[in-house]
């Protein structure tokens, strides 16, 4: 029996436990992959209170050093469902906690196009940062219009022989500064008002077909292609106890509170006006606050 289990690893999930911990509760928090959640994919962060500059897999580092070094147990399971009475479900067995912090944060949006799976580690990568240095001299692509697919770009601009960046529109919702930069960039092509119809390639990916919006066709050689078209959560497996809105968000009236009693949610899963990271851990050390303020009434 644990005081309190958080699933998530990621920022609003370690500042829950950190938090919690700092209370002397017992806590358990379970991660289906890596610790440090989206975070990890920011080469500089930029915006934190009085940390003018960090990568974001040093900053996974440090909280998650802390969150050890506090006491706080931390396993790799898959949780498959939470029930009512608090006891959660992983692919390796059941633990049961006086309250839970749900904090699977979100994941990278998929293109839902022929063969994108297959390509995934064969050319296709939802990370530049994690994978960028495999096509230093190549020829890539990157796919999107937001701060994320301009980020991307720009990174991969300084590593590879040639980018396109393929956008749905000709406008763009990333910050203009950014933007301005990659224009600048010799080797950088911009393929506008147009989709990826398809990947092509036998053992890797060898070229991309896009569709534009006057049904026009090109087939463009690339080396490798990054997905940055936004992201979304997976809360799916808690539709029992907390409610979705439709694009699969958990809703909550004061932003910590479910439908249930005794579980809560923090950071980018839920319903919220801003997704960055000053945001995730403060979700994550409000979640963990109320919950122990309510142990009496659990």
């Amino acid at each position: 029996m644990y005081d309190i289990i958080v699933v998530g690893a990621g920022p609003a999930g370690m500042t829950a436990a950190i938090f919690a911990r700092r209370a002397n509760k017992k806590v358990l928090v379970i991660e289906a992959k890596s610790y440090g959640g989206q975070i990890l994919n920011a080469t500089h962060i930029e915006n934190y209170p009085a940390i003018e500059s960090i990568s974001g897999f040093d900053y996974a580092e440090k909280l998650y050093k802390q969150t050890l070094n506090l006491g706080a147990e931390i396993i790799f399971e898959t949780v498959e469902r939470v029930t009512e009475d608090r006891t959660v479900i992983t692919n390796k067995g059941e633990y049961k906690a006086k309250a839970v912090i749900l904090a699977t944060g979100v994941q990278s949006r998929k293109l839902n196009i022929e063969n994108e799976s297959e390509f995934v580690g064969k050319g296709l990568s939802y990370c530049a940062t994690c994978d960028g240095n495999f096509f230093k001299g190549k020829i890539v692509a990157v796919v999107g219009g937001g701060d994320a697919a301009i980020d991307d770009a720009n990174y991969l601009a300084d590593i590879a022989e040639k980018v396109y960046l393929i956008h749905r529109r000709d406008e763009f919702t990333a910050e203009k500064s950014d933007l301005e930069v990659l224009k600048s960039r010799s080797n950088v092509e911009f393929v506008l008002n147009a989709n990826v119809k398809s990947l092509n390639g036998t053992d890797r990916l060898e070229s991309i077909d896009v569709l534009f919006n006057d049904e026009s066709t090109k087939n463009i050689l690339v080396d490798g292609i990054f997905i940055a078209v936004g992201q979304e959560p997976k809360n799916e497996m808690f539709s029992n106890v907390v409610d979705l809105n439709e694009f699969g968000y958990i809703i909550s009236e004061d932003g910590v509170h479910t439908k249930t009693k005794g579980i809560y949610v923090a950071g980018d899963n839920r319903i919220k006006l801003l997704r960055q990271l000053t945001t995730a851990v403060s979700d994550g050390s409000v979640a963990a606050t109320v919950a122990i303020k309510e142990f009496n009434e659990l």
